[in-house]
């Protein structure tokens, strides 16, 4: 074999291997790019991932504040209609300042004394009056008689008073001689809280005189009698 024949053989054998080398080398660097751009692709779909979650978890927490602000605001501050409510039920309510009181006919039967006490409205609107009224009596010069009259009954409903109309409780008491509890001193004047008010009106009470220990008022009804 000639030299020449030599020298091509080996000429081919590294252009052989040289081909090889680069075709591998081509090869990985593909290889690498494609798991680069895998590497990428699910970065950008983590880190989008990520963004979404983070904004709706902002959104979240916005949500979150201010469902707990209104919840806040609705617990702490009552709404206008809550405070429009109040307010007009407070300005309706009948008060001793826009009322007059008067004790009406006695009624006196079957060993039981019943006597009406008159509230009036002597103002230039409509109130209303619920309830118990607190009732005491005294002497002329203050001196108490005995005990604040306790409820009888139940507590009732409002009763609404236009101008110059009349709403009543009734005391009660029974006659001398029904109990073997003895009677009190007569009394002068009877002190009356309106339902809810916290200011007393008096009136005269044309001799009363409590017996048997029973002293009690009803709620207050619509009209000056029973």
């Amino acid at each position: 074999m000639s030299l020449t024949t030599k020298t091509l053989r080996r000429g081919r054998r590294i252009a052989a291997g040289s081909l090889i080398a680069v075709t591998a080398l081509t090869l990985s660097a593909c290889q690498s790019g494609k798991d680069s751009a895998l590497h990428s692709s699910a970065a950008a779909v983590s880190a989008a991932g990520n963004g979404q979650g983070g904004s709706s978890g902002a959104a979240g927490s916005s949500s979150g504040a201010g469902a707990k602000s209104a919840d806040g605001n609705a617990a702490n501050a009552p709404s206008a209609a809550q405070a429009h409510t109040s307010a007009m039920t407070a300005s309706d309510r009948c008060t001793a300042d826009n009322l007059s009181l008067s004790l009406g006919r006695t009624d006196i039967g079957a060993g039981n004394i019943h006597i009406p006490l008159v509230f009036t409205n002597k103002g230039k609107t409509s109130c209303s009056l619920r309830g118990f009224p607190g009732v005491s009596l005294t002497l002329k010069e203050g001196t108490p008689v005995g005990k604040p009259a306790t409820r009888s009954g139940a507590a009732g409903g409002s009763v609404r008073l236009r101008p110059g109309q009349s709403a009543h409780a009734v005391l009660h008491t029974v006659n001398d001689g029904v109990s073997d509890t003895p009677c009190w001193s007569t009394a002068q004047l009877v002190h009356v809280f309106p339902p809810g008010s916290k200011e007393a009106m008096t009136a005269g009470t044309d001799g009363l005189r409590v017996c048997g220990g029973e002293f009690d008022v009803t709620s207050v009804k619509p009209g000056a009698t029973d």
